[in-house]
Order: structure tokens, then C-alpha cells, then sequence
């Protein structure tokens, strides 16, 4: 058995080294040649310019070692010059030997190589218009335009003439700029305009300039001598007329003086004091000297995966005109056997399941074809019919019926789509592909928590795959972080390595992804004071919501000495929640419940996920905070109702075929695939990259096994202390809800005198869903162990 391991290891190995996609040494070899290939390429044809004609006559005779060139690379340089430049597109062909150069420098240094492409495309459409505008100027140069401008250039004159030619080539240029350099019209003249400016500044700045005062001391005379001809000595100045040139009352300068007295010479200083510097002013200010605050600065160098560590399946659909037509025939024969007649059919191929949206004839009624959809199955042999009466929006009647040969959803064709790519949303999560083909994407800020269910081996733990996969493809580190519990402890357990990067934990933990349910509950509970805590920042900043409040901090609007600092999104995902629930309870429901109703403002989000959907899992105060609701295939109409509010989870074919509802319709759709390899290549890759010194830090909890030695000095203890020491050491059971049942007391204050009775010595220590240890045997010991105590 071990020799034969070691052969199938030898094979894989083997098999690797024959990929075509390259690495980091072959990239900087290749990019190293096609640098220096480049180079040498310019150098030929700046060459070939100076010295093309006296090269031309040892073109033919390149393996004569006699024959000498004169291009700087000899007779290599002299034949790729003249087929690239004479033979070619004239001057333009540089465009080549610099496109060679700067591809090189992308591979050499290991840049974005996805640039290269759309730097060829369109560095190979310019030097075509290049060589035909040159083609122009031919006759005269025949190195402008090369044999292939002038060549085209003449086939375009013979079809549009030399004008039809010149007003292509002028079309051409404006949809270049355009579509590359994205100019248009508005900022042509928005340049002219600020030129204008510039000139009538430097303009205004070269003219002689007359003192203000001189003028006006000008006016006062000319006025003086008008009032007293013959006497410049003022008897006195009318000063209500305006200066003609003057038609409005000026604003006394924050400094002037004025003579209010000639005669005695008296003046008045008078001074305008500035107005203080406003907050808002001083962000500003700061904005400007510094920039706008970037959250993602401490890693700054990080890279998102890259979509080639995903998995192409190639799921392409196929439609089979064959099944379609015999559907069809079998949907209509069934029909008419109940006398219902269809006015019009058509059908929608998706990757899994084919709608066909019927019209039936005017006074059918709508719960006559519903009441039919176990015959319409029986007739189609299908697993997995539903019937959507009628389709919201449509005004028709859908049938969906199962494909025989299934279509896989890819993770990488979802990712990859433009839909998911331009989605402006906070959080988007691309789930699938609907009936129709179409990437479904959603924003989990909006819906704000998800509930998850499914029969064991539906697609559940593929759904959070999806999920957590398409928050890693667009969120950087510093803008959402993970909350992970994995009661199984075998889900989520490849997400540990990127446990500096994107989880959150609780201080002086090991394991960032959470198994234990003690540790569950402390979480929980961190993650209500967290919340706390982001609204009291909220509150002093006057923000509704977190997308307002990091705005904010980014303007340098918000102070770091206040306590005020970055939020970043957390993301809550519970793999199995039924297990939690039939542990923990109350302890683990309370809080859920609490972080349901208020978290969203404050961008905390829950996915919960459990394979058991019954009532006391998923009671009421949980299904009334969870609007959005993902089901896949459950086993009964009862559990479709509990997750869905709806039936039609019963009829799903599993395999990731899942119903998603928003709180309106319900839509069908095929779970993305991604699978544990994908996840453990993106999981590597981004932990192979400069991370933060730790986990995202959650507060401190001090749990209940913690906190219980408070209530040591007797006085302090509660009226009902006695009676409720009897009741647990006569039933032998310490519980607090044992005492909230025999003493009818509030659940805090049986845990109160639960703490108090540990601090006696009475009962245990906390062990978690277990009820505690009594540590007293029966009444008589308990007398003897309260009348020893010091105070008693």
C-alpha cells in the first residue's frame, strides 16, 4: 500500500510540472527577454531610419557572412526594420517595440498582467491609424505610412474618397479619446476656460495700479472746487452723492482709518475681529494636508484572490429541444384531461430547472391547476415539481420541472459575472444563478441577518462557503471581519488561516473559530457589548448608521482621542444552530434575539444555518429578525412552512437547488459551487500575505463561571436565600431554573442567588448547559454548614 501511495504522489507531482501557467522565475526570465528584445527593437529601427537605403541591397543576402550592414544590429536589425517599418506600418511599428518593452516590465516585476492585454489592444488599433493618417504622405516618405498604410489608405480612397477617408480617420480619433482617455467636450472647455483665467490674471497683475485712497482723494477735490470756486479749503464736504463709478456700499476692511476731523486731526482705528475656525473648517483643513482617512493603509500591499484559484467547471446549459417538446405535450395533454385548455406556453431554461409559464383559456380558475401538481409530476416522471400560482408580476401560471441532465453553477462564473463586479453594495453576496440564467446577487447590509436550512447534505455548508467566498473577493481586511462557530468542528476549520486578516475573537483565545459551547455563549455576549458600544460612538457622533459614522472618521470629521476609531463590518456565522440551541437554550437565544432586533444600524450581521427547522429551534422571536430566508430540500411541508413561511422546500432536488425569500416572493435558484480545494487555495493565498499582529479583538466577557464570588458577605444576601438552599439540596439539583419554577421568581434573580449559593459553598462551579454540582448532601448538613459561618 505505501509503495503505491508513493507512485500516485510521483504522478500528481509529475503532472504540475506540465502546467502552462507560469511562476514567479519564469515570469522574471521571460519578462527579462522580451525587455531586452524590445530595446533592441527600437534601437533597429531608429537605425533603420538613418540608414535604410543603404541597407536595402543586402536584404536578400542575409547568410552571406560578406555582406556588411550598416544598422546598429547588423543584418538582423536591417530585416526586422524593413519587414516591420517598410514592409509593415511605417514609423507607427515603434508602437510594437515599445509594447514588447513595457510587457516585459510587467512580467520582470511581477505587475497586474491583466493590463498587458488592454495595453496591446488598443497600442495595436493606434499604430493602425497611425499608418493609415501617414499613408496620407506615402508618395512622398515611403517610411511614414510602410507599405500597409499606404496600401489601405489607398483602398479607402477608392471606396469613400479622399474626404469620406479623412472624416473616418477624424471619427475614429474622437472615439479614441473618448472610450480611452475618456475625454469629452465639457472638459475641453473647462481647460480653455481655466487657460482663459490664468491669462486675464497675468494680464490684470501687469496693469498700473492707483492707490484706492489717491482716487477718492481726487473725487473729494474735484468735489470741493465744484461746491467753492476759487478756495481749495473745504467749508464743508457733501459726501451723500455716490462716485459715479461707485454704485455699491462698500465693506469697511477688517483694518482702515478714517478722518472723521480734518480740521483737528482726530482718527479712528476701527478692527473687525476673525471669526473662530470651525470643526468643520479644521476637517478640512486636515483632509487637505493629509487626505482622507484609509482604513486599509496597515495593508496596504494586500491582494485579493485571484479568480484562477477557482475552480471552471464549465457548466454551460444545453438545451435539449427534445426534452422541452415532449414536457410540453405532457403538461398540456394532462391539462386538457381535466379540461383545461392553455392558451400560450413557453419555457425558460435554467441550470437546473426549466420554467414553463402557461395562459390558460379565460375562466379557469387558478386552484384548479394548483390542485394538480402530483398528477403533473406523476405524468413527467420528475422529482421536484412546483407550481407557482399565479408568478408574481407575470400574470402567468409556473410550472418548474427538474432537467434531466443538471448544469453545475460555478463559484468562479458567479464572481466573475459583471453583475457581481459593478454591484454597489456594502456587503454583496453572490449566491447563484436564478431559472433564468442570471447571477443572483444580494446585499447582506440590507436583508440585514439570514436563516439557513436544509436536510443533511443539501448544500448548506456549500451556501456558507458561497457566502464567506464572496465577502473574501471584495472586502479588504480592514472593512469586515468573521465571527465563525463551527459546532461540527470540521466546516469551517480551513478558515483558520486567515485568522489575522478577517476573524474576530475574544482576548486570550486560542482557536478563532469557535467549537465550544461555553465559549459560544461568552461571544455572544462580547458581541452585544460590541454592539453597545458602536452606539454610544454613534450617539456622540450623530449617526444613524455605520456607513454615515465611517464616512465621517474617513473626513477626519470624528476624533481618535474621543475613543472614535474605523467599524468595520461583522459578520456572525453559526454552522449548526439546532446543536447550540439544545445545549445552551435561553443562554444562547437571548442574546441571538438581542443582536437580531438592534445590530443592523451598527453593521453586525447574523447567518445562521441549522438542518433541524422545527419550532423550538427556530421559535418566533428568531424567524421575526430574520426577514431573509435561504431553505434548501427539507424532508416535509412542516419544516418548508417553519423556514419559509411557504411551502415548496419539500419539492426542491437538493444539490443545491434552493428557495430565497426576502420577506416577498420566493425565488428559485442553484446554489454556486465552490468546493473544499477553491477554499483551501483562497484561504492560502490570502495567508500567505503580511497580516495584522492578531485576531480582530472582541471585549471582554466575563462569563457567569467567572463572576461568581461576589456576594460573600451575608448581609447582602437575598430574603429567599434559606428557602432556596432547602429546595436545592432536597431536590439535589442546582439549577436556576428550578428556583424560578419553585419560588416564582425572575430568571435574574434566580442566577443572583444561584452565584450566592456557590459563594456558600452550596453548589458547584458553572459547567455550561449542565446543571450544578450540590455540594451539600441533605438538610441536616445544610443547617450545620449555615450555623458555622462567621456572622451567623
Amino acid at each position: 500500500m505505501a509503495k503505491k501511495k508513493a507512485k500516485t504522489k510521483k504522478t500528481t507531482k509529475k503532472t504540475r510540472n506540465f502546467s502552462l501557467k507560469l511562476n514567479r522565475q519564469q515570469k522574471v526570465v521571460l519578462g527579462s527577454f522580451l525587455m531586452l528584445f524590445g530595446l533592441a527593437l527600437i534601437v533597429a529601427f531608429i537605425s533603420f531610419l538613418f540608414n535604410w537605403q543603404a541597407d536595402q541591397s543586402i536584404l536578400n543576402e542575409f547568410a552571406n557572412r560578406e555582406a556588411e550592414a550598416r544598422n546598429w544590429l547588423s543584418k538582423f536589425g536591417a530585416t526586422v526594420s524593413d519587414f516591420f517599418i517598410y514592409k509593415g506600418f511605417g514609423i507607427a511599428s515603434f508602437t510594437i517595440a515599445f509594447l514588447t518593452f513595457l510587457s516585459g516590465v510587467y512580467l520582470f516585476f511581477g505587475f497586474n498582467s491583466s493590463n498587458i492585454r488592454k495595453f496591446w489592444f488598443w497600442g495595436i488599433l493606434v499604430m493602425i491609424w497611425f499608418s493609415v493618417f501617414f499613408g496620407f504622405f506615402a508618395e512622398s516618405n515611403a517610411l511614414l505610412g510602410g507599405r500597409i498604410g499606404y496600401e489601405m489608405n489607398d483602398f479607402l480612397q477608392d471606396y469613400l474618397g479622399f474626404f469620406g477617408t479623412v472624416l473616418l480617420m477624424l471619427f475614429l480619433f474622437i472615439a479614441y479619446l473618448a472610450i480611452r482617455l475618456k475625454v469629452t467636450p465639457e472638459m475641453i472647455g473647462a481647460y480653455f476656460k481655466s487657460g482663459r483665467n490664468e491669462i486675464k490674471e497675468v494680464f490684470d497683475e501687469n496693469q498700473p495700479k492707483v492707490s484706492e485712497t489717491e482716487e477718492e482723494l481726487d473725487w473729494k477735490k474735484e468735489t470741493i472746487k465744484k461746491q467753492n470756486p476759487g478756495d481749495e479749503k473745504p467749508q464743508s464736504i457733501d459726501l451723500s452723492e455716490d462716485r459715479p463709478e461707485e454704485k455699491k456700499a462698500k465693506e469697511p476692511s477688517p483694518q482702515m482709518e478714517i478722518n472723521t476731523a480734518p480740521e483737528d486731526d482726530v482718527a479712528m482705528e476701527i478692527e473687525a475681529a476673525p471669526e473662530e475656525e470651525e470643526e468643520n473648517n479644521l476637517s478640512k483643513k486636515l483632509v487637505k494636508d493629509f487626505g482622507e482617512f484609509d482604513p486599509t493603509l496597515e495593508l496596504k500591499n494586500y491582494k485579493f484572490p485571484t479568480i484562477e484559484l477557482l475552480k471552471d467547471y464549465g457548466g454551460s446549459i444545453t438545451i435539449d429541444q427534445e426534452e422541452l417538446e415532449e414536457n410540453k405535450n405532457r403538461i398540456v395533454d394532462t391539462l386538457k384531461n381535466y379540461k383545461i385548455e392553455i392558451a400560450q406556453i413557453k419555457a425558460t431554461v435554467g441550470p437546473t430547472v426549466t420554467l414553463y409559464e402557461i395562459v390558460p383559456e379565460a375562466g379557469i380558475r387558478i386552484s384548479k391547476i394548483k390542485n394538480l401538481e402530483d398528477d403533473i409530476a406523476l405524468s413527467l416522471s420528475a422529482l421536484g415539481i412546483r407550481i407557482i400560482a399565479p408568478i408574481p408580476g407575470r400574470g402567468t401560471i409556473g410550472i418548474e420541472v427538474p432537467n434531466k441532465n443538471a448544469s453545475i453553477v460555478s463559484m468562479r462564473s458567479v464572481i466573475s459575472s459583471a453583475k457581481f463586479q459593478n454591484a454597489e453594495m456594502e456587503l454583496p453576496l453572490a449566491l447563484g444563478k436564478t431559472i433564468s440564467n442570471e447571477t443572483f446577487v444580494v446585499d447582506l447590509a440590507k436583508m440585514p441577518h439570514m436563516l439557513m436550512a436544509g436536510a443533511t447534505g443539501q448544500g448548506k455548508s456549500v451556501g456558507l462557503n458561497a457566502i464567506l467566498t464572496s465577502l473574501l473577493y471584495c472586502k479588504h481586511p480592514a472593512e469586515v471581519k468573521f465571527v465563525l462557530v463551527d459546532p461540527k468542528k470540521v466546516e469551517l476549520t480551513l478558515f483558520n488561516k486567515i485568522e489575522r486578516h478577517y476573524l474576530a475573537k475574544l482576548p486570550d483565545t486560542d482557536e478563532a473559530i469557535i467549537t465550544d459551547n461555553t465559549k459560544v455563549i461568552n461571544t455572544l455576549n462580547s458581541l452585544c457589548i460590541e454592539m453597545d458600544n458602536r452606539y454610544e460612538l454613534l450617539k456622540d457622533a450623530m449617526c444613524r448608521n455605520i456607513k454615515e459614522y465611517n464616512t465621517k472618521f474617513k473626513a477626519r470629521k470624528l476624533n481618535p482621542n474621543d475613543g472614535h476609531k474605523f467599524l468595520p463590518y461583522i459578520v456572525l456565522v453559526v454552522d449548526e444552530f439546532a446543536d447550540l440551541i439544545m445545549t445552551a437554550g435561553k443562554e444562547v437565544e437571548t442574546p441571538i434575539a438581542r443582536l437580531a432586533q438592534l445590530a443592523r444600524a451598527i453593521g453586525i450581521h447574523l447567518i445562521i444555518a441549522t438542518q433541524r427547522p422545527s419550532v423550538n429551534v427556530i421559535t418566533g422571536i428568531i424567524k421575526a429578525n430574520f426577514p431573509a430566508r435561504v431553505a434548501f430540500r427539507v424532508t416535509s411541508k412542516i419544516d418548508s412552512r417553519t423556514i419559509l413561511d411557504n411551502q415548496g422546500a419539500d419539492q426542491l432536488i437538493g444539490r443545491g437547488d434552493m428557495l430565497f425569500t426576502q420577506g416577498n416572493e420566493l425565488k428559485r435558484l442553484q446554489c454556486a459551487f465552490v468546493d473544499t480545494p477553491e477554499v483551501d487555495k483562497i484561504t492560502e493565498f490570502i495567508g500567505s500575505q503580511k497580516a495584522y499582529p492578531d485576531a480582530h479583538q472582541l471585549p471582554a466577557y466575563e462569563g457567569e463561571e467567572s463572576g461568581t464570588g461576589v456576594d460573600i458577605d451575608v448581609s447582602e444576601r437575598d430574603k429567599l436565600f434559606r428557602e432556596a438552599a432547602e429546595v436545592i439540596v432536597t431536590a439535589q439539583q442546582g439549577s436556576a431554573s428550578l428556583l424560578q419554577r419553585k419560588l416564582k421568581l425572575g430568571y435574574n434573580r434566580a442566577g443572583r442567588i444561584i452565584d450566592q449559593l456557590e459563594a456558600a459553598g452550596i453548589v458547584g462551579p458553572f459547567e455550561g448547559s449542565k446543571a450544578r454540582q450540590v455540594l451539600v448532601t441533605d438538610l441536616a448538613a445544610l443547617d450545620q454548614l449555615l450555623n458555622e459561618e462567621p456572622n451567623n
